[in-house]
């Protein structure tokens, strides 16, 4: 076994017994010390210098290992020269300060007008297909965040005003129009709930043993009637909450609004989860700040 396998075997040991990591995260853990080692070959760990680690960084880049993906094996290659250096003298880590180059932001996709509006025609033949209903009614009508819709109290919504109170991120509150079909959607629910909910339970949807539904529930629910509806795109809840953002913002060009609906703290934030480019934001500065108007 050549120093450096051996020293791997004590740096695992060293994660299950004094670390007690889990057996999975001990195995990516090994894998990422496993390519280090292939990729400085025969050359001394403790001669490493950084410019030989950042250059494995970019060979790896360089077969389309992802930003996420290197950060991650740098962070276990620096855990693995601080188990060196505690246990066998090393004085140095080669990967400190070093930093994996940054992913793209993969931009989710919106599903159509017409594949939004085909999602919602689900057939109210039980309880729960009723439900489902008025859940994904009123996740595309007013962009809610999976966890502030499982989240949500009835007392929150107002079905006179047509509007829905909901807690976010940071705790910030703010309120979200709610459209016509989903307020319908939703008085038809309301109807059968009494018949599910526990005496006790504030939540707006509840599952069939009458507590609020789980995150993952909702996952399940919204990619079993895409099935069942025959649609071939990707569902899941983000979709929605993306697909109204879309589509307000292609109806209204508003991205201020959109912004407050949807809850965002940075308007930068809601330029790429819209897929609003520079130049439409030059357009809009263009034409309505006054520095920028061009003389007649």
């Amino acid at each position: 076994m050549t120093p450096g396998a051996d020293y791997l075997q004590g740096f695992l040991i060293h994660l299950a017994s004094e670390r007690r990591l889990s057996p999975l995260t001990c195995s990516n853990y090994g894998r990422d010390v496993a390519e280090l080692l292939k990729l400085a070959g025969d050359a001394p760990l403790d001669q490493l210098q950084v410019r030989q680690v950042r250059r494995f960084v970019a060979q790896l880049h360089g077969r389309g290992l992802g930003g996420k993906t290197l950060a991650r094996m740098l962070s276990a290659w620096r855990g693995f020269f601080a188990y060196l250096a505690r246990d066998h003298g090393y004085t140095h880590n080669p990967c400190a300060g070093l930093r994996a180059p940054k992913s793209a932001k993969a931009l989710p996709q919106a599903l159509s007008p017409d594949v939004a509006a085909h999602l919602m025609e689900i057939p109210a033949d039980n309880a729960l297909a009723v439900r489902d209903k008025a859940m994904f009614e009123l996740f595309y009508s007013s962009g809610l965040r999976l966890s502030e819709l499982t989240g949500l109290p009835l007392a929150q919504l107002d079905l006179v005003a047509g509007i829905v109170r909901v807690t976010g991120k940071g705790n910030k509150t703010r309120e979200v129009p709610v459209g016509r079909f989903a307020l319908e959607a939703v008085r038809n629910w309301l109807v059968l709930r009494e018949k599910f909910v526990r005496p006790d339970e504030t939540a707006l949807f509840v599952g069939r043993n009458g507590s609020r539904l789980t995150p993952r529930a909702v996952q399940y629910r919204i990619k079993q009637w895409a099935a069942r509806l025959g649609i071939s795109a990707e569902v899941h809840p983000h979709v929605l909450r993306h697909s109204f953002a879309s589509h307000v913002l292609q109806s209204s060009g508003d991205l201020r609004a959109v912004q407050e609906m949807l809850g965002h703290a940075n308007i930068s934030t809601t330029q790429v989860y819209t897929h609003l480019d520079f130049q439409h934001l030059a357009k809009v500065y263009d034409a309505a700040h006054p520095r920028a108007k061009k003389k007649p």
